[in-house]
């Protein structure tokens, strides 16, 4: 098992007993994903966490594979996924790099590509388990685009000691908007639609289409 398998197993627990930090944001990044799914749509999730974005947007959909490299992760979105009467919604421990090819009509990662250490080479995973045309929806946080300065140097010298106590994984990015979008588009991307939600710091919300 990786290291940061291991932190994610550890805080498994504790992630799925905290609230939704910003309900607004939240919504919002649901109500435009949902806006793209159709009933005849297989979708794929990468970093689906505890699962309760996938148990929310799975009636949307014909099925829903929601994947994790953290097996505790996992058994919460199972849990979530059999309370909530889902059979159209399955689960499975997997990273990028072991998740099915499908192809799918869209694949969602939310709040997951800052924390992978090969961006360029995620994203191209990511298009070859899309269809043509398939869509890539996302939201990352681009914390090189915080509004306070102090703030991001508050989080650059606070994440080491937080890593040596076990309370920050191995990888995290500290990205603009304008490069994550360039590096999306470089994929081979149509960016359709982009927003922040939240504004500070910045989580991206992006649809983008293979082309």
């Amino acid at each position: 098992m990786s290291a940061n398998a291991m932190f994610w197993d550890r805080v498994a627990k504790r992630y799925a007993a905290q609230p939704v930090s910003d309900p607004a944001a939240y919504e919002v990044t649901l109500s435009r994903t949902a806006s793209y799914l159709r009933a005849d749509q297989t979708i794929l999730e990468l970093g689906c966490g505890t699962g309760s974005t996938a148990v929310t947007l799975a009636p949307n959909v014909a099925q829903m594979l929601a994947t994790d490299f953290s097996a505790k992760m996992i058994e919460f979105g199972q849990e979530r996924a059999r309370a909530a009467g889902l059979s159209n919604l399955k689960f499975q421990v997997c990273d990028l790099e072991t998740a099915p090819v499908g192809p799918f009509d869209a694949v969602l990662a939310f709040n997951l590509f800052h924390l992978l250490p090969e961006l360029d080479a995620s994203l191209q995973k990511v298009t070859q388990r899309l269809k043509p045309g398939g869509l890539f929806i996302s939201k990352t946080v681009c914390m090189q685009d915080a509004k306070s300065g102090l703030k991001r140097r508050l989080i650059r010298a606070v994440l080491p000691m937080m890593r040596w106590v076990g309370k920050a994984p191995d990888t995290v990015h500290f990205m603009t908007v304008r490069d994550w979008q360039r590096r999306i588009e470089m994929a081979g991307f149509e960016i359709l639609e982009t927003g922040s939600y939240p504004a500070d710091l910045p989580s991206r919300f992006v649809v983008a289409r293979k082309s």
